[in-house]
């Protein structure tokens, strides 16, 4: 039980790799908030998860508004401490990627994607971290950024700058936030399998190409996010900042 009575916010958890992470908190004891869109067709979703939350005997609630507005994380952090007393951890996993070109890049795809994958990320950490300083026990910060913070892509143009922002602010705030024991690490997934990039990988060649490039000969899943971010929010990495951890079966370091 890495994570036993500790609260967890995960943005973007009623799939993919929140919804992994999710239950591989609630496997380590851990209570949950999560954190979706608001969207009716999530909302199914949603009550599946926390089901299943309680069956392995842990609690959730759940926030459905936008992970792009500003006011988001100021509530997730009120359904924390009103459900469960504390903010222990805060996941922040939501991020979209609607991939263009770059020449013709619409306006509102751009603005929505940073708003979304970052500056919305921002205001929720800036959240999470005020409670936990309030609290005075420390914390654990996650952001889930991206291999695509540490190199390009063409169709992802709006995409790459808001992964590396996310990697940056992890750094930085490992060193604001510091001195009040709260932990601040980036988790950088290669290609993992989610709704994300679905219609990106159903190009056969494509698919092919993205496995032949990774060491461990497939894709990821994102069960596969799911250890390292339970491992990151617990006190096994107390001594673990402003770190980034790739989790891309290989795929970064294989250049030839």
């Amino acid at each position: 039980m890495l994570l036993n009575d500790k609260t967890v916010i995960i943005t973007g958890a009623s799939r993919g790799i929140g919804r992994a992470a999710a239950l591989e908190c609630a496997r380590q004891g851990a209570n949950l908030v999560i954190g979706y869109s608001g969207s009716e067709s999530s909302r199914p979703l949603v009550d599946e998860l926390i089901g299943e939350i309680r069956s392995l005997g842990r609690d959730a609630t759940s926030v459905g508004a936008p992970a792009g507005d500003p006011d988001t994380g100021d509530k997730l952090v009120d359904a924390a401490v009103s459900h469960f007393g504390s903010v222990d951890v805060f996941v922040n996993n939501a991020g979209i990627c609607p991939f263009h070109g770059f020449l013709d890049m619409p306006r509102d795809t751009y603005l929505e994607t940073v708003n979304t994958n970052l500056n919305g990320a921002y205001f929720a950490v800036q959240a999470a971290a005020r409670r936990m300083k309030e609290q005075g026990n420390g914390g654990a910060i996650i952001a889930v950024s991206s291999i695509s913070a540490l190199v390009g892509g063409a169709m992802q143009t709006h995409y790459t700058p808001t992964k590396a922002g996310l990697l940056s602010l992890m750094q930085s705030c490992a060193v604001a936030l510091g001195p009040y024991g709260i932990r601040c690490n980036a988790l950088l997934p290669g290609t993992i399998e989610t709704d994300i990039n679905k219609d990106d990988l159903a190009d056969q060649e494509k698919r092919d190409y993205m496995i032949g490039r990774t060491p461990l000969g497939r894709l990821g899943r994102p069960e596969d996010m799911a250890g390292p971010i339970a491992f990151l929010a617990s006190d096994m990495a107390a001594y673990v900042t402003g770190a980034s951890l790739l989790v891309d079966g290989g795929m970064f370091v294989n250049l030839q």
